[in-house]
């Protein structure tokens, strides 16, 4: 059999399966059955991003050093993936796979190996003397897990331990409440004091994570037709993740069915639409920035535990990590009824233990929602099939073309005993800690129909929506009231108009901190750029340069000298994401008259100090301050630019609180960013969608399709799919 890479009529099931793509480089997949729908996009992700799915299968199964390179920083991946055991029941969860959907799944691997089988494997793989076996579904299952952990380990995880960290500096309780607000419990600084951590909070092999989906932030919003020109809902999205990478995160599709027209972008390596829309439903996804993680302290000796008093042996899960060109190394984790443990029981002490809510008994609900949300016809089925959703915590915006639209949370969590908040670990040996079980879907935060007509998600704290708390550590706000800012500004909104709200690059968070650096600002040239600026991220101007600066120093100055040390936050800033996760929690202090952390200094005069350091930078566009290389997944920054395998640099406008973020930090040693991955504009008066994409629809280096679309997504220019 003969592939090519634009057009493909293939033998289906239940019919021809048609492959084309489209002038603009879209693939389009023509079939006559779902199943065939999936055998089709097995066939395209084989084709077009075989090097990105299989490198990311690589990684989640922990197999990095046996096939990518013999050398610690593999090993040190390896066996961070290993601990984490993502899928630890994977035919248990084949078993709860819908007949159907189960039946595509297998269409899905049926694709992509067809490729396998009738064509060499992609060149970079040979190159690494890599063969790939036959994508499984189960393969399909991990990668489902990953989307749904990844994220949260790496901001929720950190911030919980960055707490534990401050805990055991000394900071106390007055600051730390300020901080965390919904700290609700009594803090034991002295057991909490003798927890051994391991790993650090930012284990330096997590800049391969890259190639893994992960939401960290994103907008959505959804306005009822009483607010749009058409008369019925507009859908709005831009999932704001890692954009500094070819090939992009997500491959748009078009797939078509008899009856249906499937229009969004997919995850290579997953049948189904994650974002998108269908002939009669719009959905779009932030992340939710639910507490799914809970940890345990482990009183631990000899290898064992203790319950009540008495000492239990861990479950030892012993594995191989096979080495390219070196001896294997074997390495234990040890379990137990709570999670796993982060250290070894055999030396004395008291370590933690990780409590994933989706770990267990999770990962074939992603697909039996995802393939099922497609055939939803109205935002209350579909909302029906999201609470089902356990293993991914978003929060989802939905419009159907009956003009209903609504909000609903996706994810599980623990059921805490009253009083535990879920940001400090608490003692595994007192069942008195222990939850009952978790959160039911139906006491999760959503939205149906509201009466304003407006529903709009960007991370921000969501709890009031429902009958529980899953949100413990929200971003800022700042996004969220600007959209609706802009939304009840009145008039009837078009398409046009919510691609405009996409782009806008005003900043709330700048305007509120102004207000208080403006009086401040001394007589210059450089004051005075601050004192005219519009509160826009232009990347011509230099005062968002100088307002960053001084917002730096502000944080160094006020939580380094509060408490945290300077060192400390300089770390933050640079090898973290928690401060642009979290930003919002030092913020809220900074707009206070009074704090703690001021210590015995007025706020004025932080604020000023602050400004005089700040404005030392250089007045420079902020535009040169934001230059990113798009880089290839395997070889980035190792081979010459001119090759062609890196792109850019690329300027990357927005901040931390406009609506396209354009968070830039570096993660683990690796420059990486937050800012829109995708963008949608469905009108459901019609049957099209407006999007852009960073990247293009190929891992393809000498593709055309390779970086087709990054020109566009700069500039806010859309395409329409229909």
């Amino acid at each position: 059999m003969k592939f090519h890479k634009d057009h493909n009529d293939l033998p289906g099931a239940d019919g021809r399966v048609i492959i084309q793509r489209t002038p603009g480089g879209t693939m389009e997949i023509n079939a006559q059955s779902s199943r065939d729908l999936a055998h089709g996009l097995g066939v395209v992700h084989a084709l077009e991003r075989q090097l990105h799915t299989l490198l990311m299968r690589i990684i989640l199964t922990g197999t990095a050093a046996e096939h990518l390179a013999g050398d610690q920083e593999m090993i040190d991946l390896d066996l961070y993936m290993r601990r984490y055991d993502l899928l630890p029941d994977p035919q248990a969860e084949v078993q709860k796979l819908q007949p159907r959907v189960k039946e595509q799944l297998e269409a899905y691997c049926h694709g992509y190996n067809l490729v396998l089988e009738h064509r060499k494997p992609v060149w970079e793989m040979r190159l690494l003397g890599y063969h790939p076996n036959p994508w499984r579904v189960v393969d399909c299952l991990l990668l489902a897990k990953a989307f749904g952990f990844i994220g949260l380990i790496e901001a929720q995880g950190a911030m919980e331990k960055l707490l534990l960290q401050m805990i055991q500096k000394g900071v106390d309780q007055d600051r730390l409440r300020e901080l965390f607000p919904y700290l609700r419990e009594e803090i034991d600084y002295d057991l909490l004091g003798q927890i051994k951590l391991d790993p650090p909070v930012v284990p330096p092999q997590v800049k391969w994570l890259a190639s893994l989906p992960k939401f960290n932030a994103s907008n959505n919003w959804v306005v009822s037709g009483q607010h749009s020109a058409s008369g019925l809902p507009l859908v709005c999205g831009d999932p704001h993740l890692e954009v500094n990478r070819l090939p992009a995160i997500w491959q748009e599709v078009i797939m078509r069915l008899p009856d249906n027209n499937l229009l969004g972008v997919t995850i290579p390596g997953m049948p189904g639409l994650v974002l998108g829309r269908t002939k009669h439903l719009a959905w779009s996804a932030t992340y939710s920035f639910m507490d799914m993680i809970d940890y345990r302290i482990e009183r631990c000796q000899k290898g064992h535990y203790e319950r009540q008093g008495v000492l239990k042996p861990f479950k030892e899960r012993h594995e191989t990590i096979q080495v390219k060109k070196g001896e294997p190394r074997k390495v234990v984790f040890y379990e137990n009824d709570h999670g796993i443990l982060e250290g070894d029981p055999h030396q004395e002490g008291l370590y933690l233990t990780l409590a994933w809510a989706g770990r267990h008994d999770c990962g074939a609900d992603m697909f039996n929602v995802a393939l099922n949300l497609n055939q939803a016809r109205t935002v209350a089925e579909a909302m029906e099939i999201l609470r089902d959703l356990h293993s991914a915590p978003f929060c989802w915006a939905i419009g159907d073309t009956q003009g209903n639209i609504g909000f609903q949370m996706s994810g599980r969590f623990f059921n805490r005993p009253p009083g535990v908040s879920g940001l400090l670990p608490t003692p595994g040996w007192d069942s008195a800690y222990d939850p009952d079980g978790y959160i039911s879907g139906e006491a999760l935060p959503a939205l149906y129909n509201p009466d304003d007509g407006i529903i709009i998600t960007a991370n921000n704290d969501l709890n009031h929506w429902g009958d529980s708390d899953p949100i413990n550590l929200p971003m800022g706000a700042y996004r969220a009231e600007y959209i609706e800012q802009l939304l009840r500004a009145g008039g009837k909104f078009t398409v046009q108009d919510m691609q405009r709200i996409h782009m806008d690059l005003y900043s709330l968070q700048a305007e509120r901190l102004m207000e208080i650096i403006r009086p401040l600002l001394p007589q210059g040239p450089k004051a005075d750029i601050l004192r005219n600026w519009d509160l826009r991220y232009d990347l011509a101007s230099p005062a968002p340069t100088l307002f960053e600066s001084i917002y730096r120093r502000l944080i160094t100055t006020v939580f380094g000298q509060g408490g945290l040390g300077e060192q400390v936050i300089d770390h933050l800033w640079d090898e973290t994401s928690i401060i642009n996760d979290y930003y919002a929690n030092f913020d809220d202090i900074l707009l206070h008259q009074d704090s703690a952390w001021y210590g015995q200094r007025r706020r004025e005069e932080l604020f000023r100090q602050a400004v005089t350091d700040g404005l030392q930078a250089e007045a420079a566009p902020y535009g040169s301050t934001r230059q990113v290389v798009l880089s290839h997944l395997l070889f980035g920054g190792k081979l010459p630019r001119w090759l062609g395998w890196d792109r850019g640099p690329i300027g990357l406008p927005g901040s931390r609180a406009t609506i396209p973020q354009g968070q830039i930090f570096t993660s683990a040693g690796r420059l990486t960013t937050f800012a829109p991955s995708y963008r949608l504009v469905a009108d459901m008066a019609t049957g099209e969608m407006h999007t852009n994409i960073p990247g293009g629809s190929s891992d393809r280096r000498w593709s055309p399709w390779y970086n087709n679309e990054t020109k566009n997504w700069l500039a806010g220019a859309y395409k329409i799919l229909k």
